[in-house]
């Protein structure tokens, strides 16, 4: 189990911002599944303290849980809701790293469900239509973040192709209109919250990749915040041990000018090689010599 966790561990310092994202979402979907599995078992049910994690649609409960704006887009409902939200968070996420940097993929997911996140509460509170259901309403899942990533990459590269099963090559364009168009259409449906919140992601997908061709990034604040609060936790480095080296100090100088000198023959003879047979002919120890000498 040890040798399991280790092995995880390290496949998400080593993955990139994607599977990283990957991973969060997993594993707090697995470790609230065991946990309402252990409930459940002794007859309790754990959907009060989950609903502190969701995001209310009422003002009034949000104002008492503000961080459920942030930690809604890590949770989701069912097997099924998270199996496509990641493969679409896999395939635009990668996608997207070829155009954008890694702080811009986590900045525009934060960003996305931030964005859905608010709009899903002012629709349920501006329209009559939601009234009945306000009080009762509550939302999880990272699909506006993943429809942030897809619009942004889209407004990039608007004629990439995209080779789908049953239909052939679509340009990525067509595909982000396809998706916020169903959205705009079932926004009334059962899962109208969840259509509203595609809808604020596409637009700050949108806002992102407009403002960066201008030269503003729309992200930046939240790097800067989840850098800050990533730096408390990190461990802190160790400063070096300083070494004391005991000596008179014309001794200490003339031990450093000559080690100084031979080093700056030795470089001089390998830059008079190098010019002579090329740089193929040196050995790995003057290539690393050389290579040493660059960086001072």
């Amino acid at each position: 189990m040890a040798t399991i966790i280790t092995d995880i561990k390290e496949k998400f310092r080593r993955g990139n911002i994607c599977i990283q994202l990957i991973y969060i979402n997993v594993a707090v979907f697995v470790l609230v599944t065991f946990v309402e599995v252990l409930f459940r078992l002794f007859n309790r049910s754990l959907m009060g303290v989950v609903e502190w994690l969701e995001l209310p649609a009422s003002i009034t409960r949000l104002a008492m849980q503000p961080w459920s704006l942030f930690t809604y887009m890590f949770m989701h409902g069912g097997l099924l809701h998270i199996l496509f939200n990641m493969l679409w968070l896999y395939g635009f996420g990668q996608l997207f790293l070829n155009f954008f940097s890694a702080k811009h993929l986590r900045g525009v997911y934060v960003l996305g469900g931030i964005c859905g996140g608010v709009l899903y509460v002012l629709a349920y509170n501006l329209f009559p239509y939601f009234s009945p259901v306000v009080d009762y309403s509550f939302m999880v899942g990272a699909s506006a973040s993943v429809l942030a990533i897809v619009t942004a990459t889209a407004y990039r590269e608007p004629n990439y192709p995209l080779r789908l099963f049953l239909f052939g090559t679509v340009r990525l364009k067509y595909l982000a209109l396809i998706a916020i168009g169903m959205d705009l259409l079932f926004i009334t449906s059962g899962n109208a919250g969840g259509h509203i919140a595609h809808l604020g992601g596409a637009l700050a997908g949108l806002a992102f990749a407009a403002g960066l061709a201008r030269g503003t990034d729309a992200t930046a604040w939240i790097n800067r915040c989840l850098d800050a609060i990533g730096s408390i936790f990190s461990p802190k480095p160790r400063k070096p041990k300083m070494k004391v080296h005991y000596g008179t100090g014309r001794q200490a100088d003339y031990d450093y000018n000559a080690r100084k000198k031979a080093q700056n023959d030795e470089i001089d003879r390998i830059l008079d090689k190098l010019k002579k047979s090329g740089y193929e002919s040196l050995t790995t120890d003057e290539k690393k010599s050389l290579f040493d000498a660059s960086k001072r």
